[in-house]
């Protein structure tokens, strides 16, 4: 698992949109977040993603853009965006098993009769500063309990206005 205040690891996955997003060519004025997610499978990827869009001003007011990545196919993650009325979420699929581990996600495989995929990351977020170094990183081995956003969004406000630390760098 990569610690905070080091490089994050490459990522570039395919958009939804038919856009690429690259980690290492995003310019944002101070943080990438990155929402990894189970996937189209998942009801509570569902509520998180729609609580991710409903903040995505706020993070904008932060200098801060959002994607959300799973290693989904294009079509599930096209039905998913659809389903679910992600219309301003950059959504991303295509998430590779070398690249998730490399940030630190846990995988599962599917379970016997479940419309899982064969193999899934599970959840995680990322917060990268425009420098390319990992702020705040939160992994889950299930899909319960993960960051609320208007929390992170707060926590982001507290570490820009006073220059805080990334911590757990030891």
């Amino acid at each position: 698992m990569p610690l905070p205040d080091t490089q994050a690891p490459a990522l570039s996955v395919s958009l939804i949109s038919g856009d690429r997003w690259t980690l290492s060519e995003r310019t944002p004025e101070t943080f990438s977040v990155i929402v990894f997610y189970r996937g189209k499978h998942c009801p509570l990827c569902r509520n998180y993603l729609v609580s991710v869009q409903d903040h995505i001003e706020a993070f904008a007011e932060l200098g801060a853009e959002i994607v959300a990545v799973s290693m989904d196919s294009q079509e599930r993650a096209s039905a998913a965006a659809g389903e679910w009325g992600l219309d301003r979420l950059a959504l991303g699929y295509g998430l590779d098993e070398a690249t998730a581990r490399a940030w630190g996600l846990y995988l599962s495989e599917a379970r016997p009769g479940s419309d899982e995929p064969a193999r899934f990351s599970e959840p995680g977020l990322m917060v990268v500063r425009a420098d390319g170094r990992i702020l705040f990183s939160a992994t889950q081995s299930a899909p319960f309990t993960r960051p609320p956003m208007a929390e992170l969004a707060g926590g982001l406000r507290f570490v820009l206005d006073n220059a805080y630390p990334a911590r757990g760098t030891l």
